[in-house]
């Protein structure tokens, strides 16, 4: 119950289960782990930046993360925050860009980020990953992070802050022009992306048909292991030897001639359609 099922998100008007699906995990070792990342990632944020703003990068990013893997996979029932988590990602790297002036170890510190980051994104590659939901998640939060997470230039004084009698120096622009510039441009980004993600997946588009390419963000296929381990489900109507197959996905379908030796491979065939 709540988790992210794309059919019942188009067909049944469950559009709360891109946001409920954050909150729910496939297992103990699955929320524990995600629970561990989230305090070594958010507790640094939270102490800067509070707990208001920090929790919106958190569940918006965990919102765009559903939206993403829910346009890519159409099939299977996904849960978990890891989203939300590569939300916070995006937001810490786009925070170092945006407060880049204050910081003493800049080139230290985005090094160690990118790393921390183009390694987490890695393991989405391997198979039973969504790695959509992880771009989708970091995207978003780095683009909230320009919005949420700008902090005042230094030497900025607040004027209502200073003890009376206090003489302040000349008044000084709270945030630099760059940072206004961030700020507007991503707000803008968030909002059009949002909406036409919506949009798309309310109207069934699965962008799949688009891309040629694109699965494999979420799944590089070796010699180890395979991609083609989606839950997938065809309507099949036989007639002697003939079995045709509808995959319920992307509507196509196709006729076949069995054996009796060859009806145990009606799921590998339903599998090949549909992909």
């Amino acid at each position: 119950m709540g988790a992210l099922d794309v059919a019942r998100v188009v067909n049944k008007n469950q559009s709360w289960r891109l946001i409920s699906c954050i909150w729910l995990h496939a297992g103990v070792f699955h929320v524990v782990a995600n629970m561990l990342s989230l305090l070594l990632i958010g507790i640094r944020l939270e102490q800067e930046f509070g707990f208001f703003r920090v929790g919106l990068v958190y569940i918006i990013s965990g919102f765009g993360g559903s939206l993403l893997s829910a346009l890519f996979i159409q099939t299977g029932i996904s849960v978990g925050a890891s989203g939300a988590l590569f939300g916070l990602l995006g937001g810490m790297l786009s925070e170092l860009i945006t407060n880049w002036t204050i910081y003493a170890n800049k080139v230290a510190a985005l090094t160690t980020l990118l790393c921390i980051i183009a390694i987490n994104l890695a393991v989405g590659l391997l198979p039973h990953v969504d790695n959509y939901a992880h771009i989708g998640g970091f995207l978003s939060g780095f683009f909230l992070g320009f919005v949420f997470l700008i902090r005042p230039q230094f030497k900025w004084i607040n004027q209502k802050a200073c003890p009376p009698g206090y003489i302040a120096p000349p008044a000084k622009s709270k945030h630099k022009t760059y940072q206004y510039v961030l700020w507007i441009v991503s707000l803008i980004v968030i909002l059009v992306g949002f909406t036409l993600g919506m949009v798309a997946l309310l109207r069934g588009v699965n962008v799949n048909d688009h891309c040629s390419w694109c699965h494999y963000l979420s799944c590089v296929p070796t010699s180890l292991w395979s991609c083609n381990s989606r839950q997938v489900s065809c309507q099949s109507a036989q007639l002697g030897n003939q079995l045709n197959l509808t995959c319920m996905s992307n509507g196509k379908s196709n006729l076949y001639y069995l054996s009796g030796d060859d009806l145990s491979k009606v799921q590998q065939l339903c599998a090949q359609l549909c992909n």
